[in-house]
């Protein structure tokens, strides 16, 4: 059986430095074209390169869902624009057997100045459909979406999440046989992730292929069947989900006790550190099962905002989220007004209660009434490292994300 993704030998390689114009006049565009030829003559040679894809070789059988992980940079949203066609591949080559959506970014795929109605049959029309197909499918596209009121207002005018709504049911709505989903969905809030990802398995059920690149292991696991696992640009391992996110997780991709970003004054919100540190005020990657730790996150708001709420979630190694939490859980008012300014939160996570094992950490800043996320990161990795568990007593690794130490009442009877 052919399969309906090949892709041989696939290389990228960009020039650091090299001038680049996202958008162009007319006028702009004819006097590239006079000067492409003589460019080409210009030496190269003095700028730096990278090379973001190098000698990707696999194939994907029609029906597969396919999840791509790996960290920041590692070459995952350049393989999908590459196998979108919208980036040329440097060297290799890719066949694809079949109409492709993409959903790579918000602000792609749709005219700003079009309205959403506008837009579904824009967007239908470049897949091949013809406008009786689109229509017998019109109905369904916008009542997932939950934009119905806003279906002749310009896209320009939506919210980040009413475009992310609208641009996932049409992608997925109008029956491509190779559907690709970048991190974008991380945009929308939870339940309508939950709603795209329930989609995608009935999509994947009708025997079409996706491709879907996320940070949240959780979903990767629960989604996909098999997984490619890149890093810088190269691909480290292919094959079951649960064993290539067990590479990912074993392999020191993400090894980190503490994760710093610099200040981003263009963001309402942002999350500058994460860190899990013990009661000695240590920043270590091996904490004893009989230590309590905490979660510190330190954030700055730039504008004020309502309704916001910072959180954390932990994944063992499988990706299973092992819980969430949040710092409104306990402090409501948290969710009024924040003003701008540096803060500092931290939650305390008890002794004896999580099983031996590593564990990720996720921290975000989002506004789930109005689908806004400001910042997101898989941040932390740490380990619990046995020091007696109940288990532990017996010979046994017990199953489970917990362990608790539980106190049992025994009475004869």
């Amino acid at each position: 059986m052919r399969p309906i993704i090949k892709v041989q030998d696939l290389s990228k390689q960009y020039y650091l430095g090299a001038p680049t114009a996202a958008y162009s006049t007319l006028r702009e565009t004819l006097v590239e074209l006079a000067r492409k030829p003589l460019r080409s003559l210009r030496r190269r040679d003095g700028l730096p390169t990278i090379w973001a894809l190098k000698d990707l070789s696999f194939e994907i059988e029609q029906g597969d869902v396919v999840g791509i992980i790996g960290r920041n940079g590692a070459g995952k949203s350049t393989l999908l624009k590459v196998l979108c066609r919208i980036t040329e591949p440097t060297l290799g080559r890719v066949d694809l057997y079949g109409r492709i959506a993409s959903l790579l970014e918000v602000g792609t795929g749709f005219h700003p100045e079009l309205s959403g109605r506008e837009n579904i049959f824009l967007n239908g029309s470049l897949l091949g459909m013809t406008r009786k197909e689109i229509q017998a499918k019109f109905d369904e596209i916008v009542a997932f979406a939950e934009v119905e009121k806003f279906m002749d207002t310009p896209v320009k005018r939506y919210s980040s999440g009413m475009y992310v709504r609208l641009a996932f049911a049409v992608a997925a709505h109008l029956e491509p046989e190779i559907l690709v989903v970048d991190e974008v969905l991380a945009v929308g809030d939870y339940a309508f992730q939950q709603k795209c990802l329930n989609k995608m398995q009935d999509v994947s059920t009708q025997g079409r292929t996706i491709l879907f690149v996320s940070h949240n292991m959780g979903a990767i696991s629960r989604l996909c069947k098999n997984c490619i696992l890149l890093d810088h640009g190269k691909m480290l391992a292919m094959g079951p989900t649960t064993e290539v996110v067990q590479t990912y997780m074993t392999s020191g991709l993400i090894e980190r006790p503490e994760y710093v970003q610099v200040s981003n004054p263009q963001k309402a919100i942002n999350l500058t550190r994460v860190a899990v540190v013990t009661d000695d005020n240590s920043i270590r990657s091996d904490i004893a099962y009989n230590e309590r730790f905490r979660f510190v996150v330190e954030y700055e708001v730039n504008q004020s905002v309502s309704g916001t709420s910072v959180g954390v979630a932990l994944f063992s190694i499988d990706g299973t989220c092992a819980f969430a939490t949040a710092d409104f859980d306990a402090h409501p008012e948290l969710l009024g007004a924040r003003e701008p300014g540096k803060y500092q939160t931290e939650v305390e996570v008890p002794a004896e209660w999580l099983n031996v094992g590593k564990y990720t950490v996720s921290a975000y800043i989002a506004n789930a009434a109005s689908s806004v996320v400001y910042d997101s990161v898989e941040a932390i990795t740490f380990n619990i490292v046995d020091t007696g568990t109940p288990g532990s007593r017996n010979g046994v690794q017990r199953r489970g994300v917990l362990q608790p130490l539980l106190d049992w009442k025994t009475s004869p009877v």
